[in-house]
């Protein structure tokens, strides 16, 4: 049994395989690591919407609560301005039934406190000069 001789082009192809294994290996392995890179990404990402669905459920039933108490807040604003239109009409009618009687009477009493009080003024007035006339006249 003989060996046949090795040439360079033998050892060219060996090396050149060797390379071409080397690199199918280093591909590999970064292709695996893209892999787990995308699997945590998936988990990542799975995560974030198990989280999310329950966000939702509850920002959706606060619009729902928020729009109940819109709706209630709007019917005391109903209710408000319905108050308020008959406090004024209530308001129009005292003025215009009690305003003018009332305005007369008010008018005469202040008319009458003037009176008096004039008159109170004149007679304290002339007791003081009645005073100071018998102090001198001693």
């Amino acid at each position: 049994m003989s060996i046949a001789p090795v040439t360079v082009g033998d050892i060219a192809g060996a090396i050149a395989a060797l390379a071409f294994a080397y690199l199918v290996w280093r591909l590999g392995s970064v292709v695996g690591k893209a892999g787990e890179i995308l699997d945590e990404t998936r988990v990542g990402v799975k995560g974030l919407a198990d989280g999310s669905v329950p966000l939702l459920g509850e920002v959706t039933t606060t619009v729902a609560t928020t729009n109940e108490q819109l709706a209630r807040i709007d019917t005391v604003t109903t209710n408000i301005a319905s108050m308020s239109a008959n406090v004024n009409a209530l308001t129009s009618l005292f003025a215009a039934t009690l305003g003018g009687p009332l305005v007369k009477v008010a008018a005469f009493s202040y008319g009458v406190r003037a009176a008096v009080g004039q008159r109170r003024t004149q007679s304290d007035a002339a007791e003081t000069n009645t005073r100071a006339k018998g102090r001198h006249g001693k």
